[in-house]
């Protein structure tokens, strides 16, 4: 009788897993991403210049992009150079051009580009095209900037890209806003009874990207963080070289970075330099 008993909860506990792994492997899209959608032809209302333009991938596939001007400079001059900004997994491009001006004001243009899915960009993707998309927004810079012109920017979900692309192109600096060890790290302390490896799309190793890294890095992160813990992105310290930074945010959590003063007092002597 005990022995019917244990199978039988073990063919529930099995039902459960297979259930729970199956139903998460087919929505985790939805579980990790969050845009919001919107009409082509949907002007955007930002406060400050900017300069709207779309990158045609292929047949299916269109990168709407958004270059804020620098604030700070006399008309007839040139920027100091560039931010390219990768984003953060929920919203679009209107959302976090809301922030572009902390770093115009600082002399540099923002260009901020969507996501396929995001805004007004359309088409899929895979983390391999995540890549090819980024390396097609650094080149757009390139035909302006040179290298020593252009810093990265990732914010959470975009730090991975951003690490990634500074790992085999050249920049003047790779800014690291909340960023994670590696995304299958993240998901793995909620999934450990999981083959997370083998069940995830998208795995985004910031740590194998890093030590290739030749450009300075600054990473931000708070340590009230309750979306990429504080303690998994700490895990990055170990990789950084002599020179960069790991800026602890004593009491900021995921989206409050920048509602602390130490963190726009540091941005803004990284950016001056």
């Amino acid at each position: 009788m005990r022995k019917k008993i244990i199978f039988r909860w073990v063919k529930v506990f099995l039902l459960v897993y297979c259930i729970v792994g199956i139903a998460w492997y087919y929505g985790q899209d939805r579980l990790l991403l969050h845009p919001v959608v919107m009409d082509a032809k949907e002007p955007y209302s930002f406060a400050q210049p900017f300069t709207e333009l779309n990158l045609h991938y292929d047949a299916a596939t269109n990168l709407n992009v958004v270059q804020f001007k620098a604030t700070d400079r006399p008309a007839d001059s040139l920027a100091k150079g560039v931010v390219l900004y990768f984003h953060g997994n929920s919203y679009n491009l209107a959302h976090f051009g809301e922030h572009a001006s902390e770093i115009t004001s600082k002399g540099y243009e923002v260009w901020i580009m969507d996501y396929p899915g995001f805004g007004k960009s359309t088409g899929g993707w895979t983390e391999k095209e995540l890549y090819a998309y980024s390396l097609v927004f650094y080149k757009l810079a390139r035909s302006r900037w040179k290298p020593s012109q252009i810093v990265l920017y990732g914010r959470s979900f975009g730090t991975g890209l951003a690490a990634q692309l500074a790992s085999v192109r050249d920049c003047r600096r790779l800014i690291l806003e909340s960023p994670y060890y590696s995304m299958t790290s993240v998901f793995r302390r909620y999934l450990f009874l999981y083959p997370v490896d083998m069940m995830l799309h998208y795995h985004l190793p910031t740590y194998e990207y890093l030590p290739a890294v030749t450009a300075p890095i600054t990473i931000f992160h708070g340590d009230e963080d309750g979306t990429i813990p504080y303690s998994n992105a700490r895990r990055l310290v170990p990789l950084l070289k002599s020179g960069d930074e790991f800026v602890t945010i004593p009491g900021a959590g995921h989206n409050s970075l920048d509602d602390f003063p130490l963190f726009k007092e540091k941005l803004d002597s990284v950016m001056r330099l």
